[in-house]
């Protein structure tokens, strides 16, 4: 009797070591495919923020490239402009004065100037302007668009065109200027030679609000229409 109950214990000992074993089995399984799917949801997200990243990548350099065309700079403004004059805008003077102002260069980039500014809110006037007006228009950031009565008259059409519709600029004829076609900011001044010389959008890019500005943001509405 006691050999049966002895065989019974040794059995039921085998049958619970293999069930512990099998557990035991099954665990390392279960380890072991979870370790597999970690690695391989790992390697997924990677390579997923890599396509994220490297199309990113190539949206952001189309993107800079389109809106360098829609300038129409051609990403050139980086460098000076070719044939352009600079003036050191800390020696021009910016205090609103009544009295005449006698500008060293013609039309005036800066200087003195009257406490109204010139609306420069895409205006294009058909009479010169006076001068100590315009200046302030300058100060606030805008390009001053002037030409003779020797520009041709389809120049003089598109210019405008660009102008109209150009915030922080403004466009009048200077009978007494150099050049037929002049483009004028705070500082700057370029002779160009018609609308269509590529340095009239690289002038606009630049300095339309641009970081000669002394004054970035000001109004440019609200002033005298000169018209």
């Amino acid at each position: 009797m006691a050999s049966t109950q002895s065989s019974k214990n040794d059995r039921k000992t085998r049958i619970e070591e293999m069930r512990r074993a099998d557990r035991s089995r099954e665990r390392r399984v279960r380890i072991a495919v979870i370790t597999v799917a970690a690695v391989a949801v790992a390697g997924l997200i990677g390579f997923g923020t890599y396509l994220v990243s490297d199309h990113s990548s190539q949206s952001d350099s189309t993107a800079g490239s389109t809106a360098s065309d829609a300038k129409g700079d051609g990403g050139t403004t980086a460098g000076p402009i070719k044939g352009e004059k600079d003036w050191d805008i800390k020696k021009l003077g910016r205090t609103h004065v009544t009295t005449k102002v006698d500008y060293p260069m013609t039309p005036p980039v800066g200087g003195d100037h009257n406490q109204v500014w010139m609306n420069c809110n895409g205006n294009v006037y058909t009479k010169p302007l006076p001068d100590m007006n315009a200046v302030h228009s300058l100060e606030h950031g805008s390009v001053w668009v002037t030409y003779t009565d020797k520009a041709p008259a389809a120049d003089v059409k598109k210019l405008g065109a660009k102008v109209a519709r150009t915030p922080y600029s403004l466009m009048s004829p200077y009978p007494g200027q150099s050049g037929a076609i002049m483009l004028s900011a705070w500082g700057k001044q370029v002779t160009v030679d018609g609308a269509d010389d590529p340095r009239v959008n690289q002038f606009f890019t630049k300095y339309v609000q641009g970081p000669q500005t002394p004054e970035p943001g000001a109004a440019c509405t609200g002033g005298l229409d000169g018209q």
